[in-house]
């Protein structure tokens, strides 16, 4: 081909993915003024969280215990500023309000004060993850310390990247937590919704292939293994053959309850209390407090 032809060759291709009608739904037109959400700067935000969350094991290696307060506090005003920063891009991003510089102020002055609220949270986070971290400690008898499953284990990366962005999906901010815990998604093969409700001494043991959906429920000391799926069984259909958004479709695990591998739990169904799914198990009705399903 010649040069000339493929001058032409690339103008043409170029003219076409220019054409509107082939970038419905595929083009975000930007804004003066309104950020974009950063995947690099949310890395960092994650990193720094992981930092404050297990000093020590993440950050900074060498930390003692005299000047603990005053790492954390540099990295508590880094992140309030990080955060701060994203959330805004998030806001903007998603459309909440108009694009002008009003509105752009308030979405900067929200963005703020959510970040402020998230931070505040950051103990009781800790607090939960501490339980996460017993659960799993407890739950592998190949684990030989804390400080390895903090260190080593999937499911706390995972784990903690959820329970950040659960926190800030409740204080409604778009889009911001979905990357969260997809990024944990691709670091670690878990991929949990950040709007799934889960409670203490949560643990996955190995890991990988785990799904848990927007709208599951899942109470304490529950425990899943590789490959388990809590999802959606069907979709109700709105006029035009959609799948209608935000119903109840994912399932409610009690306390208690062990979910071995690869084990597929589907729909609006109760899984009760103390309950134990075996292995490769296909699951779509509830199950009583104690039952167990096995081959």
């Amino acid at each position: 081909m010649s040069p000339s032809d493929t001058t032409l060759t690339l103008t043409r291709a170029v003219k076409a993915l220019s054409e509107p009608s082939s970038l419905k739904g595929l083009f975000h037109n930007h804004q003066s003024g309104a950020p974009l959400p950063s995947g690099v700067t949310l890395q960092e935000i994650i990193e720094i969280s992981r930092s404050i969350l297990f000093p020590g094991f993440y950050g900074k290696a060498t930390l003692h215990l005299s000047t603990l307060e005053y790492h954390l506090g540099v990295s508590a005003q880094r992140l309030h500023h990080l955060l701060t920063e994203q959330i805004h891009a998030g806001l903007c991003f998603s459309g909440i309000h108009e694009n002008n510089v009003t509105e752009q102020e308030k979405n900067h002055e929200r963005a703020e004060h959510i970040a402020t609220d998230l931070i505040s949270r950051l103990p009781e986070i800790r607090q939960i993850l501490a339980t996460d971290v017993e659960a799993a400690y407890n739950g592998d008898p190949a684990a030989e310390s804390f400080g390895e499953i903090i260190s080593c284990y999937p499911v706390i990366k995972a784990l903690s990247n959820y329970r950040i962005a659960h926190e800030l999906y409740l204080l409604g901010v778009p889009l911001i937590p979905r990357m969260m815990t997809e990024m944990a998604h691709s670091e670690t093969g878990i991929d949990i919704h950040p709007a799934a409700t889960i409670g203490h001494h949560f643990t996955i043991d190995h890991g990988t292939g785990v799904v848990i959906g927007a709208t599951c429920i899942i109470g304490n000391h529950v425990k899943l293994y590789q490959g388990v799926t809590l999802g959606a069984k069907s979709f109700p259909l709105d006029a035009e053959g959609n799948p209608i958004k935000g119903i109840l479709r994912h399932p409610i695990l009690e306390d208690n309850v062990i979910v071995y591998s690869n084990a597929t739990i589907l729909g609006r169904i109760t899984i009760g209390e103390g309950c134990v799914v075996g292995a490769n198990q296909w699951v779509t009705k509830d199950m009583e407090a104690g039952e167990k399903i096995k081959k």
